[in-house]
């Protein structure tokens, strides 16, 4: 009799714990799940950071068109490169890509400490501050507050971009990519036709969304051909554009995340009404199609 209940039970034991795993799984097995999700999707092959150590100014070049060729900020290349109005460049111009050649680098600067029971007198205090021009002006300031002894010893920033100074991959995986817009794919990624990005039309004023969370780095009409256009970084290696809008909604520096609505769709710099997007690997442009479900379209 116990036995015959025991074996009635099961299965019902069975089945509750299969809906209890589906429904009150641990978060931890979801962010598992979605980034297992996310390596699917982005089943491109590992790229080495390809990118050079700087760039000259070729005509035609803004400090705009070569940041997102390269993949950068421009924002940061006019800071790194002590350019104080990034619409001026000129031709010949040397653009540094990188800070030496590496990410983060580290100033350790001496600070006065006041003396503790006359036991401490003019021992430095090391401070440090990640690599940039602001940085650099306020150790300057911190210098000339210092005492006349202290000395400041800058160390050299270890290369944290691979790219052909190192052997190390960066290719860095975005976590889930969603469609921009809704509406009919009428043109496709082309590497031998030069057509950087897919292009989907639809309606005047219907919402374009961002593919995934980042950071704006672009938003106005300064590239051409593009028309209005935002463009997205998502990590060191993935940006996207999205491009011929009729109204932007966000702001440089903004972060947005996945799914929002950043713009309204238009025709500026186009034909007709349509989304035109890109999804960039270290500046190099890469088949949407990698990454987006465009047959749901």
């Amino acid at each position: 009799m116990i036995a015959s209940r025991f074996f009635s039970i099961f299965p019902a034991a069975i089945l509750l714990a299969g809906c209890a795993s589906s429904v009150d799984r641990p978060p931890v097995f979801e962010l598992a799940a979605a980034q297992k999700n996310a390596a699917l999707a982005n089943n491109s092959p590992p790229e080495k950071d390809w990118r050079p150590k700087s760039y000259i100014v070729q005509k035609g070049d803004t400090l705009f068109s070569i940041a997102f060729n390269y993949g950068f900020d421009y924002h940061d290349l006019a800071e790194m490169n002590g350019i104080k109005d990034p619409s001026v460049i000129s031709i010949g111009q040397k653009i540094r890509l990188f800070p030496n050649r590496g990410g983060a680098a580290t100033a350790v600067v001496p600070v006065p400490v006041k003396p503790i029971n006359n036991l401490v007198k003019d021992q430095p205090r090391v401070v440090e501050y990640p690599y940039s021009a602001s940085a650099m002006a306020r150790i300057d300031k911190v210098q000339e507050q210092s005492a006349p002894a202290a000395t400041m010893v800058a160390q050299a920033p270890q290369a944290a971009s691979a790219g052909n100074d190192s052997d190390d991959v960066v290719d860095v995986p975005v976590p889930g990519w969603s469609l921009p817009a809704t509406g009919k794919l009428i043109g496709q990624f082309s590497e031998s036709d030069n057509r950087k990005g897919i292009d989907i039309a639809g309606k005047l004023g219907q919402p374009v969304m961002a593919s995934a969370a980042g950071k704006v780095v672009y938003s106005g009409s300064g590239l051409r051909g593009y028309g209005k256009l935002i463009i997205i970084k998502h990590n060191n290696t993935y940006l996207s554009a999205y491009a011929h809008n009729e109204k932007i909604l966000v702001k440089e520096g903004q972060s947005v995340s996945r799914g929002q609505k950043i713009a309204l769709m238009g025709k500026t710099d186009a034909s007709q009404v349509e989304l035109h997007f890109e999804v960039r690997r270290f500046g190099k442009p890469v088949d949407p199609a990698k990454y987006l479900p465009l047959d749901k379209l």
